[in-house]
């Protein structure tokens, strides 16, 4: 009894700092870009290491099955670029409110301060303590709470934060189910960067490829983070 007391405290605590992190702690540092990113690395590392996070992230099973996963994603990009009638669609939609360069955001901010630091935290960490705690409920206790994880970033965008925290808790189970399928973070990590980063660069290819100029209005997905 003792243990399954210490247990679910264990996984209170798990679930509680992310989501007081993400939504409370970050947002009231008023950090810019590059202090956002910094910062969640530093509190996704500490996470893993207090709670024990496996990210094996050198899994060849991982790599492999990431890399098939983001091939596929990365091939719905370019069949979207290629039909004209999304591409002008894609130019049409509206910027927002830009920080950095396309080029750092992609490089830097995705996959450090958004992939590593969500992978790190949920599927390399939080997931494990939910499934040995909540069992079969685990898969939806941790999607639950990495679509809440977004409240504050899409509330600062200007989105919609049901639709938000829903489409991201979705994200959210299949990034599990593939990190529980190949006992690795690296290949929801992959998949994770392939629709972020494609999602950050299809509007400037498509200006591109429309004759536009690709750094009119730099394109971000600059929520405060």
């Amino acid at each position: 009894m003792n243990r399954d007391i210490r247990a679910w405290s264990k996984t209170a605590v798990a679930i509680a700092l992310p989501l007081l992190w993400s939504n409370r702690v970050l947002p009231g540092l008023n950090l810019d870009m590059r202090g956002r990113t910094a910062a969640n690395v530093a509190f996704a590392s500490a996470y893993a290491f207090t709670f024990g996070g496996r990210p094996n992230w050198l899994s060849p099973r991982g790599r492999r099955v990431g890399i098939t996963a983001a091939a596929v994603v990365t091939s719905g990009y370019a069949a979207a670029l290629a039909i004209p009638g999304i591409r002008q669609r894609l130019v049409a939609v509206p910027d927002r409110a830009p920080e950095v360069t396309d080029l750092e955001w992609v490089s830097l901010h995705i996959p450090l301060g958004t992939v590593y630091s969500e992978e790190m935290i949920f599927r390399a960490t939080l997931s494990p303590i939910l499934d040995g705690t909540a069992g079969r409920f685990g898969k939806w206790l941790s999607a639950a709470t990495f679509g809440l994880w977004h409240i504050y970033p899409a509330r600062a965008a200007g989105d919609s934060v049901p639709g938000a925290v829903a489409a991201t808790a979705a994200a959210g189970l299949l990034f599990d189910e593939l990190g529980r399928r190949t006992g690795s973070t690296t290949a929801p990590a992959l998949l994770h960067l392939a629709v972020n980063a494609g999602g950050a660069l299809v509007r400037p290819l498509a200006r591109l490829l429309s004759g536009s100029d690709p750094h009119e209005g730099d394109l971000v997905v600059r929520a405060p983070r």
